[in-house]
């Protein structure tokens, strides 16, 4: 799918304070070790993931969140059509850690085998939100980076982009799903972060 905006981030947006709540938030939660998921099932590959993360679903994260995600998608000029929100991953990557290339889109729908009422099934994710919830002088690495080669994939390194302006606390980037990218590897310090998919019906 050709594009004329790949991500469309809002500066600095978040308030401070609702940054600090979430991370303390998360550190109250019961954290794990990042998996892959390929929609065959989790596991854990260090070699692609290394992080630790905590779930929530609390409804003041999507009242903060979910405005700039409606408002990315219409002036992205996506209109993608979407009506719900995944479980919001907060994550927290210390020296060393990092997530390699990755889309967070898959081939195929979600399957609720035992609940087809639940709001998943058969949707996919169209639009991911990250959320930087740390000071950017408390670490070092860990930038967000894109691959933006399906523009021109004959050049190796057309299109590849980190995402700077994010860098400010309390910034967010909103961009299709299927777009691949990264968290290159933390070299110092700790980066924390907010990550929803949200989701709707395939595209048709």
């Amino acid at each position: 799918m050709n594009l004329e905006n790949y991500y469309y981030y809002f500066q600095s947006a978040v308030p401070e304070r609702i940054c600090d709540d979430i991370i303390k938030y998360g550190n109250q939660l019961k954290s794990e070790k990042a998996k892959v998921d390929d929609n065959k099932g989790e596991k854990e590959n260090l070699d692609k993931r290394n992080s630790e993360i905590a779930w929530t679903s609390d409804q003041w994260i999507y009242r903060e969140i979910q405005p700039y995600v409606h408002e990315a998608n219409k002036k992205a000029g996506w209109n993608f059509n979407w009506d719900h929100s995944e479980p919001c991953q907060i994550t927290k990557y210390k020296k060393g850690q990092y997530y390699d290339w990755h889309c967070d889109a898959w081939d195929k729908p979600y399957n609720i085998v035992d609940n087809t009422n639940h709001p998943q099934h058969n949707k996919v994710r169209k639009l991911s939100v990250t959320v930087s919830l740390s000071d950017p002088n408390d670490y070092k690495g860990g930038e967000l980076e894109f691959d933006f080669r399906n523009r021109n994939p004959n050049k190796k390194e057309t299109g590849m982009h980190k995402c700077i302006e994010i860098l400010p606390k309390g910034s967010l980037v909103v961009f299709p799903s299927f777009v691949w990218h990264r968290v290159c590897p933390v070299t110092s310090g700790e980066r924390n972060s907010l990550v929803i998919w949200n989701l709707g019906y395939p595209f048709i």
